[in-house]
């Protein structure tokens, strides 16, 4: 076979197998005609069976997958340097520092404790020695340093009628010692005063009963029913306890019935001067005091009378004030050398009417105080005792 034919390029026949030439049309052993759809055919059955040589796999991977790797390598590539470096040593680990909290303190404020009364003490004083001169005697021994005749008698072992002193005679004054001016008494406020003068009375509900006959029975309104008792309408039940003002009854036909007073007002409480206070010609005037026993109505005042009881005619003086002092004027001053004791006394009164010339008439309103007294005389001098 010569070096042309076998280079010549041939087919195979689908049928029989024949080897025919590449571009025979018809196969000489079994008369198959052959078509160039069956040539390309032939082409892909031979490329079918041709060997290929082996590939490596390919993998396809998306960025964000390829990011994650590199941060996972990254991660332990850090992992990895940390646990050598802390093996040797070389890594210490921070020490936790606490952190203060501030916690809220609690300040207990403290109850209010009610302040002990002070009250005070007075020290006596020690005697002043005074040297007997001329013209000097008990009395006015007494009206210069203040003291009583008696206290000079006593503290020097004199005769009663300190009669006996001599010229350069040493004696022994006492001192006065101060008196605390008592504290006024409690009194009542004019409403506390008016709601306990009323005269009230306890009554029970009973069936059938209605405000209006309660009031029509008690003659008494019963918009004054109801505001002793705090209702807020006319309704009201059996067993219901209610307070009748007897106070608050209505006026009625005839003689008009007489007012219901207060009951009676304490003694006063005498407050200055003093219990044997002495005052001179230099005191124009003289003030006396005392503690209010309530606050008064328009019809009460304060009596207050003043009596010498040297004068042998028994000089008297008697004012009504509201207030509580009263200034006794200078032209009850005596007149005369003699010192003379004055007494006086207050007693609540209250106006029952007028006389004739229109002058109010008065009644005692409550009990009359203790007296005192004070020693007064014209004889001149610096004062004595301050005028309050």
């Amino acid at each position: 076979m010569s070096p042309e034919s076998t280079s010549q390029k041939t087919k195979i026949c689908p049928t029989c197998g024949t080897r025919l030439a590449e571009n025979a049309t018809r196969c000489l052993v079994c008369g198959r005609s052959f078509t160039v759809g069956e040539s390309k055919e032939r082409k892909q059955v031979a490329a079918a069976t041709a060997v290929q040589s082996p590939k490596l796999p390919e993998v396809t991977l998306s960025l964000p997958i390829a990011i994650g790797l590199i941060l996972l390598l990254l991660a332990i590539g850090a992992g990895t340097v940390f646990g050598v470096l802390r093996g040797t040593g070389q890594v210490v680990e921070p020490t936790a520092t606490a952190t203060l909290t501030q916690t809220p303190t609690v300040t207990m404020t403290p109850s209010p404790t009610a302040s002990p009364t002070i009250e005070f003490t007075w020290t006596p004083l020690a005697p002043v020695e005074h040297i007997i001169a001329s013209g000097d005697n008990c009395i006015t021994l007494a009206s210069r340093y203040s003291v009583s005749v008696n206290s000079i008698v006593a503290m020097n072992n004199l005769p009663a009628a300190c009669d006996t002193l001599s010229i350069g005679q040493k004696l022994l004054i006492p001192q006065p010692t101060p008196t605390a001016s008592p504290a006024p008494t409690q009194t009542l406020s004019a409403a506390d005063a008016t709601d306990t003068a009323c005269d009230k009375v306890e009554y029970m509900v009973v069936a059938g009963d209605t405000l209006f006959n309660i009031a029509t029975n008690y003659n008494v309104s019963s918009d004054a029913i109801r505001s002793y008792n705090g209702l807020a309408s006319d309704v009201v039940y059996e067993g219901m306890p209610l307070i009748i003002p007897l106070c608050e009854r209505l006026p009625t036909a005839g003689p008009t019935p007489t007012p219901t007073n207060p009951p009676p007002y304490p003694a006063p409480n005498l407050l200055l001067p003093a219990d044997g206070a002495v005052f001179t010609a230099a005191n124009d005037s003289v003030t006396l005091q005392w503690a209010a026993v309530s606050t008064l109505r328009q019809n009460e005042a304060y009596a207050v009378t003043v009596e010498d009881v040297t004068e042998g005619k028994g000089r008297k003086l008697l004012e009504y004030v509201s207030d509580t002092k009263l200034i006794v004027p200078a032209s009850f001053r005596p007149t005369d050398s003699i010192p003379h004791i004055l007494k006086w006394y207050v007693v609540p009164v209250r106006q029952t009417g007028s006389s004739i010339d229109g002058k109010p008439i008065y009644q005692p309103a409550g009990a009359a105080s203790a007296s005192r007294s004070f020693i007064w005389w014209s004889t001149g001098g610096a004062a004595t005792t301050p005028t309050p």
